[in-house]
C-alpha cells in the first residue's frame, strides 16, 4: 500500500476539505474531512467563515490509487439537535459499527458533540436524535486502545468556546486564563460500551513541560488551543494538537491516555492559512500526518485542501519536524 511520499498536492480538489481524520477500516484509507463551503460571509474570531453543513467521506485503495469522494455522508438538515457549524469530525470503529463523532452548535448556539452510526465506513451515517450528555466544545478525537476500550479527547479555544466551560456549566462572557496561569487542556472522557455516552464526566487533560511545570497560556508556541489527536506508538501515548495563533503543530508524550502529557516539540510547521488540524495514522509499517493548508484557494481561510506527507520517528520516540513545503 505504501509508496515513497511524492510532492504534497490536495487529495481532491472538486471540492474544499479540512480537518482529516485518517482511518484503516477493511483495508482501506478512509478519510473524515470536514467539507468548507465557498461564502461570502463574515470572517472572525469567532470562526464564522467556517459554515460547514454537511460531511463527505474520502477513501484511497492505497497511496497509488486515485482519492474517491463517496458523496454526501451526513447533512446537518438530517440532525435533530443541531444548528449550524459541522465542524471537524472523526470516526471509530467497535461493536460491528462505524462511528462518526461530530461538533455542531445546538439550537442555543453552544457547541456539543453528536454521533452517528452506519454499517459502512463509507457512510451514510444516521444521527442519534440528540447531541451526548454533557458533551461540549469541538474538534472530537476518538482513540481505541489496545484493551479495547475507547477514549474521546476534545476541545478548542475562541470560536470552540472552551473557555466557557472551566467552571463545568456554559458562561458566556467567560474569558481564558492570563498569561501567566497554566493554559487550558483538551478535555479527555472514557466511552462507554456503546460508544454513545460518556463513562464519567470529562476531565482536563495536563500539558506539561520536561520539569513538569504546566505549559502557560501565554506560551503560544506551545499550548494547546484546538484539534487534539491521540495514537499509540511503542507504548506511548501521543496527544499531537493545534497551537492556533502560531499555526503549528505539535506533540506531548505520556505513558496514560489521560496524561500528563510532556510536551516534546513540533510536527509541522506552519502551512498557507490560518488554521492547522491533523490526523495520525499507521498505514502497514509506515506512519503518515494527514493536515489541511489553504493552497488550492491561494489562502483564504475558509476553501482549505487535505494533504498527507509521511510521518519519521527518531529512535528516542520523539517526532521529526516537517516542513509542509520541502
Amino acid at each position: 500500500m505504501n509508496k515513497p511520499v511524492q510532492p504534497k498536492e490536495p487529495l481532491v480538489t472538486h471540492i474544499y476539505t479540512a480537518d482529516p481524520s485518517a482511518h484503516v477500516f477493511e483495508g482501506k484509507i478512509y478519510i473524515y474531512p470536514s467539507h468548507d463551503l465557498d461564502h461570502d460571509g463574515p470572517s472572525n474570531d469567532n470562526g464564522d467563515q467556517y459554515a460547514m453543513e454537511d460531511y463527505h467521506v474520502l477513501s484511497l485503495d492505497d497511496f497509488n490509487s486515485p482519492c474517491v469522494d463517496h458523496g454526501e455522508a451526513l447533512h446537518l438538515k438530517d440532525i435533530p439537535w443541531a444548528k449550524q457549524q459541522l465542524w471537524a469530525p472523526d470516526a471509530a470503529y467497535k461493536n460491528n459499527t462505524y462511528y462518526l463523532f461530530f461538533p455542531a452548535r445546538d439550537k442555543d448556539h453552544v457547541f456539543r458533540l453528536g454521533v452517528a452510526t452506519s454499517t459502512s465506513p463509507a457512510g451514510p451515517f444516521t444521527p442519534q436524535e440528540n447531541y451526548i450528555p454533557g458533551s461540549y466544545s469541538i474538534d472530537p478525537a476518538v482513540f481505541i486502545d489496545e484493551d479495547n476500550k475507547a477514549y474521546i479527547y476534545f476541545g478548542g479555544l475562541w470560536g470552540g468556546q472552551l473557555e466557557k466551560w472551566q467552571t463545568g456549566e456554559f458562561l458566556p462572557d467567560a474569558a481564558g486564563p492570563a498569561e501567566n496561569e497554566p493554559a487550558l487542556g483538551p478535555r479527555f472522557a472514557e466511552l462507554n460500551d456503546d460508544m454513545l455516552t460518556f463513562k464519567d464526566e470529562p476531565q482536563e487533560i495536563k500539558i506539561v513541560d520536561e520539569e513538569g511545570n504546566p505549559i502557560l497560556a501565554g506560551d503560544e508556541d506551545r499550548r494547546y488551543f484546538e484539534g487534539p489527536w491521540v495514537h499509540k506508538y511503542n507504548g506511548y501515548y501521543y496527544l499531537s494538537y493545534s497551537t492556533g495563533t502560531t499555526h503549528c503543530l505539535v506533540y506531548a508524550m505520556s505513558e496514560h491516555p489521560q496524561g500528563p502529557y510532556v510536551f516534546k516539540g513540533k510536527i509541522l510547521t506552519p502551512v498557507i492559512g490560518w488554521t492547522t488540524h491533523h490526523s495520525i495514522v499507521q498505514v502497514e509499517d509506515k506512519w503518515y500526518l494527514f493536515y489541511h493548508d489553504c493552497s488550492l484557494s491561494d489562502g483564504v481561510n475558509h476553501k482549505r485542501c487535505v494533504k498527507y506527507t509521511e510521518l519519521t520517528y527518531n529512535v528516542d520516540g520523539t517526532i521529526q519536524t516537517i516542513d509542509p513545503y520541502k
